[in-house]
């Protein structure tokens, strides 16, 4: 079996409800590259706004890749202006581009986002438009990002919500990053909010459905499942293109820890250092 789960963890310490400070994001970070778990893409997300305060924390050997993130009501220009930042340190490559915004604002954000020449990952301000954007995405060069959480319990979709979206994502050829509540690998309530999480391992396996063909009711039902082993056994028995095309469609997804997901990956038997990495980075 390819690595279904390699190259699939982006470093969002920055955001809640983890929300380090840099300077302790940054050490992390370098820890984890130091140490190169494959399950990491060791792509540092940082909000456009807070680029400056990355780049003073920054020493002279540091090479960063970061995945720059502007949220719809980041300021006209915020987004050229930390892209110019991060182009211009030696210490910053520009990996990634995410921005937020309405349908009627597609086309000039899109046209801000896509100047860069690195992916661009566009999330729909009305959630429920997500399978609608990634139809129109389609052919456009950029990929959709889904939400799958947050701090309070509405910003967490219905796993019938999240199947439309990968399914309408599929059909149409678009890539998929995800973020937000994804903690853990397998679908949890968490006992401190009450929030039902999505689990990780639910969600790739649910785009391998995707991409297989299948429509949204069965990849509904595999969100919906907390059964792990039964999870774990799915993921396992993938061929290697269906690995690949689950990862074509689902590239990747921002996660406050870089230590829970490839922990509960190798206890589920599925940590990507034991298995073939070749081509299965994002």
């Amino acid at each position: 079996m390819t690595a279904l789960l390699a190259g699939f963890v982006d470093d969002a310490g920055l955001f809640p409800p983890t929300a380090l400070p840099m300077s302790e994001a940054l050490a992390r970070h370098r820890h984890d590259l130091a140490v190169g778990d494959p399950m990491l893409t060791h792509r540092f997300l940082c909000p456009a706004a807070r680029i400056d305060e990355l780049r003073a924390h920054l020493v002279e050997d540091d090479r960063i890749a970061v995945g720059i993130i502007a949220s719809a009501d980041a300021p006209d220009g915020a987004l050229a202006a930390a892209a110019a930042a991060a182009d211009a340190d030696p210490r910053t490559q520009l990996a990634l581009v995410e921005i937020a915004c309405d349908l009627a604002d597609l086309d000039p954000a899109l046209a801000a986002a896509t100047a860069y020449g690195t992916p661009v990952f566009v999330e729909a301000t009305e959630r429920t438009e997500s399978p609608r954007f990634a139809a129109v995405l389609a052919g456009r060069g950029a990929g959709l990002k889904i939400r799958c959480g947050g701090v309070r319990a509405d910003l967490f979709p219905e796993p019938a919500e999240v199947a439309n979206a990968l399914v309408s994502a599929a059909a149409a050829g678009v890539p998929v990053k995800a973020t937000a509540g994804l903690h853990h690998a397998v679908r949890y309530r968490d006992p401190a909010t009450g929030f039902v999480h999505h689990g990780f391992l639910n969600l790739v396996v649910a785009a391998a459905r995707a991409a297989a063909g299948a429509g949204s009711g069965p990849v509904a039902d595999v969100l919906s499942s907390a059964d792990g082993a039964a999870l774990a056994a799915e993921a396992a028995a993938l061929t290697p293109d269906g690995a690949t095309a689950a990862r074509r469609l689902l590239v990747s997804y921002g996660s406050c820890s870089t230590t829970t997901p490839p922990t509960e990956a190798a206890d589920l038997g599925l940590s990507p250092s034991a298995l073939d990495t070749e081509g299965q980075r994002s």
